[in-house]
């Protein structure tokens, strides 16, 4: 069983006002430009794809679609 919090009327010490440092919304969800392509796969490489995607609760897609971008700017970097 929880505890109850018990509270009392004593001083809580020297307050400050922090400045607000969160985002707002809008800038939280950034959208990229993206390019639809039809690929063949080696069939492999997708039920690996699917099946780590299972375990990790995403989508076997996004897993591939991360990959192609680590690979892409990895070398964009080091060119």
């Amino acid at each position: 069983m929880k505890t109850k919090t018990k509270y009392t009327e004593e001083s809580m010490g020297e307050l400050r006002v922090v400045k607000d440092f969160l985002p707002p919304p809008d800038k939280l969800v950034l959208k990229e430009d993206n390019v639809k392509v039809t690929i063949s796969l080696k069939k492999s490489s997708i039920s690996f794809f699917k099946e780590q995607a299972k375990t990790q609760k995403t989508s076997y897609q996004r897993m591939i679609r991360e990959v192609v971008d680590w690979y892409a700017s990895h070398y964009q970097k080091n060119a």
